[in-house]
Protein backbone atom coordinates (compact mmCIF):
# COMPACT_ATOMS: atom_id res chain seq x y z
CA UNK A 1 0.00 0.00 0.00
CA UNK A 2 1.46 3.58 -0.92
CA UNK A 3 1.70 6.04 1.58
CA UNK A 4 0.71 9.30 0.64
CA UNK A 5 2.96 12.53 -0.01
CA UNK A 6 1.34 14.24 2.70
CA UNK A 7 1.97 11.62 5.65
CA UNK A 8 5.72 11.59 4.60
CA UNK A 9 5.85 15.00 5.42
CA UNK A 10 3.75 15.03 8.50
CA UNK A 11 5.82 12.31 9.88
CA UNK A 12 9.58 14.09 9.30
CA UNK A 13 7.75 17.12 10.65
CA UNK A 14 7.15 15.10 13.65
CA UNK A 15 10.49 13.37 14.16
CA UNK A 16 12.05 17.19 14.12
CA UNK A 17 9.79 18.45 16.70
CA UNK A 18 10.44 15.23 19.00
CA UNK A 19 14.43 15.51 18.38
CA UNK A 20 14.38 19.38 19.35
CA UNK A 21 11.93 18.40 21.91
CA UNK A 22 14.48 15.77 23.44
CA UNK A 23 18.00 17.23 22.44
CA UNK A 24 17.24 21.13 23.71
CA UNK A 25 17.24 20.23 27.53
CA UNK A 26 19.97 18.07 26.95
CA UNK A 27 21.69 21.41 25.63
CA UNK A 28 20.62 23.84 28.21
CA UNK A 29 22.29 20.94 30.69
CA UNK A 30 25.46 21.16 28.36
CA UNK A 31 25.55 24.79 28.65
CA UNK A 32 25.04 24.92 32.40
CA UNK A 33 27.81 22.32 32.95
CA UNK A 34 30.47 24.31 30.75
CA UNK A 35 29.58 27.52 32.84
CA UNK A 36 30.91 25.69 36.13
CA UNK A 37 34.24 27.01 37.07
CA UNK A 38 37.48 24.58 37.08
CA UNK A 39 40.50 24.99 38.48
CA UNK A 40 44.26 24.93 38.35
CA UNK A 41 46.22 23.33 41.10
CA UNK A 42 49.17 22.51 42.23
CA UNK A 43 50.35 20.78 45.38
CA UNK A 44 51.73 22.03 48.90
CA UNK A 45 55.22 20.60 49.19
CA UNK A 46 58.42 21.02 50.81
CA UNK A 47 61.68 22.50 49.21
CA UNK A 48 64.59 24.93 49.78
CA UNK A 49 64.25 28.28 49.05
CA UNK A 50 66.61 31.18 48.21
CA UNK A 51 65.04 34.73 48.47
CA UNK A 52 67.45 37.56 46.12
CA UNK A 53 67.67 40.97 45.03
CA UNK A 54 68.68 41.53 42.03
CA UNK A 55 69.64 44.74 40.27
CA UNK A 56 72.23 46.60 37.91
CA UNK A 57 75.41 47.94 38.46
CA UNK A 58 78.91 49.38 36.99
CA UNK A 59 82.12 47.97 37.39
CA UNK A 60 85.19 50.42 39.01
CA UNK A 61 88.41 50.07 40.34
CA UNK A 62 89.30 50.61 43.93
CA UNK A 63 90.64 53.60 43.22
CA UNK A 64 90.33 56.12 40.55
CA UNK A 65 93.05 59.08 41.32
CA UNK A 66 92.84 61.85 38.64
CA UNK A 67 95.78 63.64 37.27
CA UNK A 68 95.40 67.06 37.23
CA UNK A 69 97.41 70.10 36.08
CA UNK A 70 98.24 73.11 38.94
CA UNK A 71 99.96 75.44 36.47
CA UNK A 72 98.66 77.04 32.46
CA UNK A 73 100.94 76.06 29.66
CA UNK A 74 101.21 74.15 26.45
CA UNK A 75 101.98 70.42 26.87
CA UNK A 76 105.49 69.49 25.33
CA UNK A 77 105.24 65.31 25.71
CA UNK A 78 103.30 63.30 26.73
CA UNK A 79 104.87 59.95 28.12
CA UNK A 80 101.48 57.79 28.75
CA UNK A 81 98.87 56.72 26.75
CA UNK A 82 95.50 55.05 27.81
CA UNK A 83 96.03 51.44 29.08
CA UNK A 84 99.50 52.32 30.12
CA UNK A 85 100.87 50.72 33.28
CA UNK A 86 102.48 52.98 35.91
CA UNK A 87 104.21 52.96 38.60
CA UNK A 88 103.63 55.98 41.31
CA UNK A 89 106.04 58.99 40.52
CA UNK A 90 106.18 57.85 36.84
CA UNK A 91 106.02 60.69 34.74
CA UNK A 92 102.88 60.79 32.28
CA UNK A 93 103.43 64.16 30.84
CA UNK A 94 105.84 67.77 30.56
CA UNK A 95 104.44 71.47 30.11
CA UNK A 96 106.43 73.92 28.73
CA UNK A 97 108.56 75.19 31.61
CA UNK A 98 110.14 77.93 29.81
CA UNK A 99 108.08 80.52 31.62
CA UNK A 100 108.51 78.78 35.44
CA UNK A 101 112.12 78.54 35.05
CA UNK A 102 112.63 82.45 34.28
CA UNK A 103 110.23 83.09 37.37
CA UNK A 104 112.60 80.96 39.16
CA UNK A 105 115.65 83.05 38.32
CA UNK A 106 113.47 85.94 39.03
CA UNK A 107 112.56 85.04 42.74
CA UNK A 108 116.40 84.32 42.74
CA UNK A 109 117.96 87.35 41.88
CA UNK A 110 115.07 89.05 44.67
CA UNK A 111 115.82 86.66 47.40
CA UNK A 112 120.03 87.49 46.62
CA UNK A 113 119.14 91.51 46.49
CA UNK A 114 116.87 90.66 50.10
CA UNK A 115 119.85 89.36 51.50
CA UNK A 116 122.64 91.62 50.75
CA UNK A 117 120.16 94.45 51.96
CA UNK A 118 120.40 93.02 55.08
CA UNK A 119 124.23 92.06 55.30
CA UNK A 120 124.31 96.06 54.77
CA UNK A 121 122.17 96.91 57.65
CA UNK A 122 123.37 94.59 59.94
CA UNK A 123 126.76 96.59 59.11
CA UNK A 124 125.63 99.46 59.66
CA UNK A 125 124.23 98.19 63.05
CA UNK A 126 127.64 97.43 63.81
CA UNK A 127 128.84 100.87 62.83
CA UNK A 128 125.99 102.73 64.91
CA UNK A 129 127.12 100.80 67.83
CA UNK A 130 130.89 101.59 68.17
CA UNK A 131 129.75 104.93 67.58
CA UNK A 132 127.64 104.70 70.76
CA UNK A 133 130.65 103.13 72.36
CA UNK A 134 132.75 105.99 71.28
CA UNK A 135 130.16 108.47 72.43
CA UNK A 136 129.99 107.01 75.80
CA UNK A 137 133.69 107.54 76.08
CA UNK A 138 134.03 110.98 75.08
CA UNK A 139 130.74 111.74 77.60
CA UNK A 140 132.81 109.97 79.90
CA UNK A 141 136.24 111.89 79.55
CA UNK A 142 133.94 115.17 79.56
CA UNK A 143 132.28 113.80 82.79
CA UNK A 144 135.70 113.84 84.24
CA UNK A 145 136.69 116.76 83.01
CA UNK A 146 134.26 118.63 84.39
CA UNK A 147 134.54 117.33 87.93
CA UNK A 148 138.37 118.76 88.04
CA UNK A 149 137.21 122.15 86.90
CA UNK A 150 134.21 122.24 89.77
CA UNK A 151 136.86 121.29 91.42
CA UNK A 152 139.59 124.02 90.15
CA UNK A 153 136.40 126.32 90.59
CA UNK A 154 135.45 126.08 94.09
CA UNK A 155 139.68 126.27 94.93
CA UNK A 156 139.71 129.76 92.82
CA UNK A 157 136.47 131.38 94.77
CA UNK A 158 138.17 130.51 97.89
CA UNK A 159 141.52 132.27 96.54
CA UNK A 160 139.32 135.33 95.00
CA UNK A 161 137.35 136.15 98.42
CA UNK A 162 141.12 136.00 100.21
CA UNK A 163 141.66 138.80 97.40
CA UNK A 164 144.79 136.51 96.62
CA UNK A 165 143.04 136.25 92.84
CA UNK A 166 141.67 139.00 90.52
CA UNK A 167 138.28 139.10 89.22
CA UNK A 168 139.51 138.01 85.73
CA UNK A 169 141.11 134.93 87.15
CA UNK A 170 137.79 134.34 88.81
CA UNK A 171 135.57 134.76 86.26
CA UNK A 172 138.06 132.57 83.88
CA UNK A 173 137.95 129.52 85.84
CA UNK A 174 134.14 130.36 85.87
CA UNK A 175 133.90 130.06 82.13
CA UNK A 176 135.83 126.99 82.10
CA UNK A 177 133.62 125.52 84.65
CA UNK A 178 130.05 126.38 81.65
CA UNK A 179 132.09 124.65 78.78
CA UNK A 180 133.43 121.25 80.88
CA UNK A 181 129.13 120.92 81.66
CA UNK A 182 128.29 121.96 78.22
CA UNK A 183 131.00 119.64 76.59
CA UNK A 184 129.10 116.73 79.38
CA UNK A 185 125.62 117.40 77.99
CA UNK A 186 127.14 117.65 73.89
CA UNK A 187 128.34 114.13 74.25
CA UNK A 188 125.14 112.27 76.36
CA UNK A 189 123.43 113.81 73.13
CA UNK A 190 125.54 112.06 70.91
CA UNK A 191 125.70 109.07 73.17
CA UNK A 192 121.33 109.04 72.92
CA UNK A 193 121.38 109.49 68.92
CA UNK A 194 123.40 106.66 68.68
CA UNK A 195 121.31 104.78 70.51
CA UNK A 196 118.03 106.29 68.62
CA UNK A 197 120.25 105.23 65.03
CA UNK A 198 120.81 101.81 66.39
CA UNK A 199 116.72 100.91 67.36
CA UNK A 200 116.29 102.52 63.70
CA UNK A 201 118.66 100.40 62.12
CA UNK A 202 117.32 97.10 64.09
CA UNK A 203 114.05 97.77 63.15
CA UNK A 204 114.79 98.12 59.22
CA UNK A 205 116.75 94.53 59.78
CA UNK A 206 113.61 93.15 60.97
CA UNK A 207 111.73 94.77 57.92
CA UNK A 208 114.87 93.18 55.55
CA UNK A 209 114.65 89.57 57.28
CA UNK A 210 110.40 89.43 56.67
CA UNK A 211 111.64 90.65 53.10
CA UNK A 212 113.91 88.22 53.01
CA UNK A 213 111.61 85.62 54.40
CA UNK A 214 108.76 86.96 51.39
CA UNK A 215 111.12 86.37 48.62
CA UNK A 216 112.06 83.04 49.84
CA UNK A 217 108.58 82.13 49.92
CA UNK A 218 108.31 83.66 46.04
CA UNK A 219 111.06 81.75 45.32
CA UNK A 220 109.74 78.49 46.47
CA UNK A 221 106.27 79.31 44.81
CA UNK A 222 108.49 79.77 41.67
CA UNK A 223 110.17 76.75 42.57
CA UNK A 224 107.28 74.21 43.16
CA UNK A 225 105.54 75.82 39.98
CA UNK A 226 108.28 74.86 37.70
CA UNK A 227 107.77 70.70 39.55
CA UNK A 228 104.13 70.94 38.73
CA UNK A 229 104.57 71.86 34.73
CA UNK A 230 106.44 67.47 35.28
CA UNK A 231 103.09 65.37 35.57
CA UNK A 232 103.41 62.23 37.69
CA UNK A 233 101.50 59.64 38.50
CA UNK A 234 100.35 59.56 42.13
CA UNK A 235 99.63 55.91 42.57
CA UNK A 236 100.49 52.36 40.57
CA UNK A 237 98.03 51.71 38.31
CA UNK A 238 96.92 51.56 34.52
CA UNK A 239 95.78 54.64 32.66
CA UNK A 240 92.23 54.55 31.75
CA UNK A 241 91.79 58.09 30.36
CA UNK A 242 93.83 60.63 28.55
CA UNK A 243 92.56 64.02 28.09
CA UNK A 244 95.48 66.21 26.25
CA UNK A 245 97.48 66.25 23.06
CA UNK A 246 100.59 66.92 22.56
CA UNK A 247 100.86 71.35 22.65
CA UNK A 248 97.23 71.79 24.22
CA UNK A 249 97.21 74.72 25.90
CA UNK A 250 96.45 73.65 29.50
CA UNK A 251 94.41 76.76 31.65
CA UNK A 252 94.61 76.49 35.74
CA UNK A 253 93.16 79.64 36.65
CA UNK A 254 90.25 78.46 38.69
CA UNK A 255 91.03 74.55 39.18
CA UNK A 256 93.13 72.26 38.56
CA UNK A 257 92.41 70.30 34.84
CA UNK A 258 92.05 66.71 34.96
CA UNK A 259 94.78 65.62 31.81
CA UNK A 260 94.97 61.80 33.22
CA UNK A 261 92.55 59.20 35.20
CA UNK A 262 94.50 56.31 36.73
CA UNK A 263 92.89 53.05 37.96
CA UNK A 264 94.72 51.41 40.66
CA UNK A 265 94.53 47.58 40.42
CA UNK A 266 92.69 46.47 38.13
CA UNK A 267 93.08 43.03 39.88
CA UNK A 268 90.92 44.15 42.50
CA UNK A 269 87.49 45.87 41.50
CA UNK A 270 83.60 47.07 42.48
CA UNK A 271 80.70 47.09 41.39
CA UNK A 272 78.33 49.47 42.27
CA UNK A 273 75.07 48.40 42.13
CA UNK A 274 71.53 50.24 42.46
CA UNK A 275 69.72 48.97 44.91
CA UNK A 276 65.46 49.70 45.17
CA UNK A 277 65.13 51.55 48.81
CA UNK A 278 62.03 48.51 49.68
CA UNK A 279 65.53 45.68 49.01
CA UNK A 280 68.00 47.58 51.15
CA UNK A 281 66.58 46.28 54.42
CA UNK A 282 67.06 42.76 53.08
CA UNK A 283 70.75 43.36 52.28
CA UNK A 284 73.43 42.84 54.97
CA UNK A 285 77.26 43.80 54.41
CA UNK A 286 79.38 40.57 54.16
CA UNK A 287 76.99 38.19 51.95
CA UNK A 288 78.57 36.64 49.18
CA UNK A 289 76.76 37.71 45.73
CA UNK A 290 77.33 36.82 42.29
CA UNK A 291 76.81 38.80 38.86
CA UNK A 292 76.99 38.68 35.04
CA UNK A 293 78.15 40.65 32.63
CA UNK A 294 77.32 41.37 28.56
CA UNK A 295 81.22 40.60 27.58
CA UNK A 296 80.85 36.86 29.46
CA UNK A 297 76.90 36.19 29.41
CA UNK A 298 77.92 32.51 30.15
CA UNK A 299 80.43 33.75 33.11
CA UNK A 300 79.28 33.99 37.03
CA UNK A 301 81.67 36.20 38.74
CA UNK A 302 81.31 35.96 42.62
CA UNK A 303 81.89 38.89 44.80
CA UNK A 304 80.60 40.24 48.47
CA UNK A 305 78.91 42.85 50.15
CA UNK A 306 81.14 45.53 50.98
CA UNK A 307 79.34 48.67 51.83
CA UNK A 308 75.47 50.31 51.29
CA UNK A 309 76.55 53.86 50.77
CA UNK A 310 74.10 56.26 52.89
CA UNK A 311 73.48 58.58 49.88
CA UNK A 312 69.99 58.32 48.21
CA UNK A 313 69.73 58.73 44.37
CA UNK A 314 66.12 59.91 43.46
CA UNK A 315 64.88 59.36 39.31
CA UNK A 316 61.14 59.94 38.81
CA UNK A 317 60.69 59.47 42.47
CA UNK A 318 62.16 56.22 42.65
CA UNK A 319 64.60 55.98 45.47
CA UNK A 320 67.64 53.39 45.23
CA UNK A 321 70.88 53.06 47.47
CA UNK A 322 74.59 51.71 46.04
CA UNK A 323 75.55 48.69 47.25
CA UNK A 324 79.15 48.34 46.71
CA UNK A 325 80.15 44.83 46.15
CA UNK A 326 84.49 43.75 45.96
CA UNK A 327 85.24 41.26 44.04
CA UNK A 328 88.89 39.78 42.51
CA UNK A 329 89.71 40.14 38.84
CA UNK A 330 93.45 38.34 38.60
CA UNK A 331 93.05 37.67 35.20
CA UNK A 332 91.91 41.36 34.27
CA UNK A 333 88.85 40.22 32.37
CA UNK A 334 86.21 42.62 33.48
CA UNK A 335 87.29 46.27 32.80
CA UNK A 336 85.56 49.57 34.49
CA UNK A 337 82.47 50.54 33.61
CA UNK A 338 80.96 47.41 32.42
CA UNK A 339 77.31 46.87 33.18
CA UNK A 340 76.93 43.88 35.74
CA UNK A 341 73.81 42.16 36.54
CA UNK A 342 73.94 41.74 40.51
CA UNK A 343 72.31 38.76 41.96
CA UNK A 344 72.15 39.39 45.90
CA UNK A 345 71.55 36.38 48.02
CA UNK A 346 68.91 37.87 51.04
CA UNK A 347 67.91 34.82 53.20
CA UNK A 348 67.69 30.80 52.52
CA UNK A 349 65.29 28.27 53.97
CA UNK A 350 66.06 24.58 53.70
CA UNK A 351 62.88 21.76 53.78
CA UNK A 352 60.23 24.23 54.35
CA UNK A 353 56.92 24.51 53.33
CA UNK A 354 56.27 26.07 50.10
CA UNK A 355 53.32 26.86 48.03
CA UNK A 356 53.59 28.49 44.36
CA UNK A 357 53.57 32.39 43.54
CA UNK A 358 50.45 32.30 41.89
CA UNK A 359 48.71 30.64 44.80
CA UNK A 360 48.93 34.29 46.20
CA UNK A 361 47.74 36.15 43.90
CA UNK A 362 44.81 33.89 42.90
CA UNK A 363 41.03 35.17 44.02
CA UNK A 364 37.74 33.24 42.50
CA UNK A 365 35.69 35.35 40.75
CA UNK A 366 32.96 35.75 43.29
CA UNK A 367 30.92 38.70 44.00
CA UNK A 368 32.75 41.08 47.10
CA UNK A 369 29.61 39.88 49.14
CA UNK A 370 30.48 36.51 48.75
CA UNK A 371 34.02 36.44 49.29
CA UNK A 372 33.57 38.81 52.39
CA UNK A 373 31.14 35.44 53.62
CA UNK A 374 34.00 33.18 52.67
CA UNK A 375 36.49 35.04 54.83
CA UNK A 376 33.78 35.20 57.96
CA UNK A 377 32.76 31.56 57.44
CA UNK A 378 36.80 30.18 57.91
CA UNK A 379 37.67 33.25 60.46
CA UNK A 380 40.09 34.48 57.89
CA UNK A 381 42.23 37.33 59.46
CA UNK A 382 41.41 40.53 57.93
CA UNK A 383 45.03 41.83 57.39
CA UNK A 384 45.33 38.64 55.33
CA UNK A 385 43.03 40.13 52.76
CA UNK A 386 43.38 43.75 53.40
CA UNK A 387 46.68 44.89 54.17
CA UNK A 388 49.10 41.80 54.08
CA UNK A 389 50.60 43.45 57.52
CA UNK A 390 53.44 40.61 59.00
CA UNK A 391 53.20 38.85 55.67
CA UNK A 392 50.01 37.70 56.02
CA UNK A 393 48.28 36.38 52.72
CA UNK A 394 44.90 34.09 51.48
CA UNK A 395 45.79 31.68 49.50
CA UNK A 396 42.65 28.77 48.03
CA UNK A 397 41.91 25.21 48.83
CA UNK A 398 39.71 22.79 47.23
CA UNK A 399 36.31 21.51 48.36
CA UNK A 400 36.11 17.83 49.09
CA UNK A 401 33.52 18.07 45.88
CA UNK A 402 36.59 19.93 44.17
CA UNK A 403 34.02 22.49 42.75
CA UNK A 404 34.02 24.89 44.91
CA UNK A 405 36.73 26.63 46.90
CA UNK A 406 38.06 27.71 50.84
CA UNK A 407 40.04 30.31 51.69
CA UNK A 408 42.77 29.58 54.41
CA UNK A 409 45.12 32.52 55.61
CA UNK A 410 48.63 31.88 55.70
CA UNK A 411 52.29 34.05 56.49
CA UNK A 412 54.38 34.25 54.14
CA UNK A 413 58.21 34.45 54.34
CA UNK A 414 61.07 33.87 51.85
CA UNK A 415 60.10 34.31 48.30
CA UNK A 416 61.93 33.57 44.88
CA UNK A 417 60.52 33.80 41.37
CA UNK A 418 58.49 30.26 41.63
CA UNK A 419 57.76 29.39 45.61
CA UNK A 420 56.91 31.05 48.77
CA UNK A 421 57.66 30.31 51.72
CA UNK A 422 54.82 29.13 54.70
CA UNK A 423 55.98 30.16 58.05
CA UNK A 424 52.65 29.88 59.59
CA UNK A 425 48.90 28.68 58.43
CA UNK A 426 46.93 25.20 58.06
CA UNK A 427 48.75 23.61 55.28
CA UNK A 428 50.66 20.46 55.01
CA UNK A 429 52.65 19.12 52.13
CA UNK A 430 50.51 17.07 49.67
CA UNK A 431 47.58 19.23 49.99
CA UNK A 432 45.63 20.89 46.67
CA UNK A 433 45.99 24.17 46.59
CA UNK A 434 44.51 26.91 43.69
CA UNK A 435 46.48 28.90 41.54
CA UNK A 436 44.53 29.56 38.64
CA UNK A 437 40.31 29.63 37.56
CA UNK A 438 38.99 28.87 34.20
CA UNK A 439 34.98 29.12 33.43
CA UNK A 440 33.24 28.12 30.05
CA UNK A 441 36.95 26.28 29.00
CA UNK A 442 39.26 29.46 28.67
CA UNK A 443 41.24 30.70 31.12
CA UNK A 444 39.75 33.57 33.94
CA UNK A 445 42.47 33.32 36.83
CA UNK A 446 42.36 36.41 38.89
CA UNK A 447 45.30 37.85 40.09
CA UNK A 448 45.26 40.09 43.26
CA UNK A 449 47.84 42.72 44.34
CA UNK A 450 46.88 43.80 47.39
CA UNK A 451 49.09 46.66 49.70
CA UNK A 452 52.02 45.27 50.85
CA UNK A 453 52.20 41.98 48.52
CA UNK A 454 55.38 41.28 47.48
CA UNK A 455 56.73 38.27 45.38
Amino acid sequence: MQVPEFVKKHKVASAIVLAIAILAPTGMMLGRKNDKPSFMTAKVARGNITAIVQATGTINPLTTAPVGSYVSGNVKYIFADFNTHVEAGQVLAQIDPAMYEAQVLTAHGNLSSMRANLQNLQASLQATEASVATYQANAQKAQADLEYVKVNAKRTEDLFKQGILSHDQNDQTQSTLGQAEASLVAAKAQVNQSKAQIKQVEAQIEQARAQVEAATGNLQQAETNLRYTTIVSPIDGVVVARNIVVGQAVASSLQAETLFSVAQDLKRMQVYAQVDESDTGHVTVGTPCTFQVDAFPNDVFHGRVNSIRLNPAIVQNVVTYSVVLDFENPEEKLLPGETAYVTIPTGHARGTIEVPNAALIFTPSLPPNQLQALYRTHHIRREAFTNHLGGWQVVWTLAPDGTDVIPVAIRAGLSDFSHTQVIEGDLKPGETIVTGQTAGGSKTAQRRFGPGFRR
